[in-house]
């Protein structure tokens, strides 16, 4: 190589026009050389390997940048042999600084991306800690090549950093709270991408899809993508459906509106009628004996049924409905288990189921739902009572 670049330099100073030429030859034959040979070579190599990382280096272009370093090189060793303006060879400083620089990010980005496919990322984001360092390192890598083309130190330029410290807050205000927020989301496990989100005050009900620095991508159900600031967020109220998917349940809070006026004291022959629904004959013999046995140690004149104890159809219905949940086979039976009658409203008496379905999936959820409530809404009638709604412009029709 010496004795190259002393004939290089002899030759110069009788053929300078002919040396450039000679150089910017080999330059290019570095390049075509280092593209389709030494590049191939290593895909054909990393493509036969058992390892991942190679795969993602080649991937995000780590590789590609030296096909364009090499030949940058090589033309930085010679300079000193040519007639070289001082302002090209500071450009040429600057653009090997920069296809390092891009060289260290490809690098940084095959981290992240072999990171988020393994089985830690489920427990610790990074991309937000990626982003920053990203950041820094390209922040920094400007400030070193603003030096070298002014040809100054880049101490001279942080310095001058110290006294933009208040301009520089103002600036990144948003980066800086958007980094506070994600040690917050990834220190309090918050959420991670997979999680189900609602968030009504940004519009957002949906699976995360995507966790940065600066924003949060939620993908809604209608497939939409709502893009929140991550500070937004996590300065808001917000609901993580994560523990209902991981508790196996699902939970059915849904009222029936009994109309007032059809609630009364069950008859012999209702009580005879009951008897014959498999689910609660067992609670029907069971309450007749408790009611009689009642009512004959306080010698109770049965003869209007006001008096004493009786059973009422409104509570034959709740216990029916009790037997029924309890024999469902998408009822989860170790989480609450609970039919309420609420408070008496200008519409109706609610009835309230709670429970949990054991499917945590939307669809089968709805259909689970659905299912109980188209059966309970065709057997209240069974016992003689009826469903409030609001009066229709048919019933007006029929007066």
């Amino acid at each position: 190589m010496t004795n190259f670049i002393n004939l290089l330099s002899s030759y110069h100073q009788n053929h300078w026009y002919l040396a450039y030429l000679l150089i910017i030859t080999i330059c290019y034959l570095l390049f075509l050389i280092t593209k389709n040979v030494f590049m191939k070579s290593i895909s054909h190599f990393f493509k036969k390997t058992s390892t991942n990382f190679d795969d993602k280096l080649l991937e995000h272009g780590v590789f590609k940048r030296i096909s364009y370093l090499i030949p940058l090189l090589f033309l930085y060793t010679v300079r000193d042999f040519l007639i070289f303006p001082i302002f090209l060879e500071r450009v040429l400083i600057v653009l090997i600084n920069i296809i390092l620089i891009l060289s260290i990010n490809s690098i940084i980005n095959t981290l992240n991306d072999i990171y988020s496919k393994s089985q830690f990322s489920k427990r610790l984001n990074i991309k937000s800690y990626i982003q920053v360092i990203k950041l820094i390192i390209n922040i920094l890598g400007v400030i070193i090549i603003i030096a070298l083309a002014t040809g100054k130190s880049p101490i001279y330029f942080l310095s001058g950093i110290g006294a933009l410290t208040a301009v520089l807050m103002l600036v990144f205000k948003d980066t800086i709270l958007s980094l506070v927020s994600s040690i917050q989301i990834s220190s309090n496990n918050l959420f991670k991408v997979g999680d189900w989100i609602e968030a009504p005050q940004f519009g957002a009900d949906g699976d995360v899809i995507d966790i940065a620095l600066h924003s949060v991508k939620i993908q809604n159900w209608d497939k939409t993508i709502t893009i929140i600031p991550t500070h937004q967020l996590i300065n808001s109220s917000f609901k993580n459906w994560k523990g209902m998917s991981e508790s196996g349940g699902r939970r059915i809070k849904r009222s029936i509106k009994i109309d007032m006026s059809s609630i009364k004291f069950c008859n012999n022959e209702m009580i005879q009628k009951f008897k014959k629904f498999s689910l609660i004959k067992q609670y029907i013999n069971d309450k007749i004996i408790e009611v009689d046995s009642y009512n004959e140690k306080h010698k109770i004149d049965k003869s209007e049924l006001i008096n004493g104890r009786s059973l009422t159809n409104v509570g034959t219905f709740r216990a029916y409905v009790i037997n029924y949940l309890k024999n469902h086979k998408n009822i989860h039976k170790n989480m609450t288990f609970l039919v309420r009658q609420l408070p008496p409203m200008p519409d109706g008496l609610p009835i309230e189921i709670y429970v949990f379905s054991n499917d945590t999936n939307w669809v089968n959820y709805e259909s689970i739902q659905a299912d109980i409530f188209d059966h309970l809404l065709s057997i209240v009638q069974e016992f003689e009572l009826s469903v409030f709604q609001h009066p229709s412009g048919n019933d007006f029709k029929k007066l």
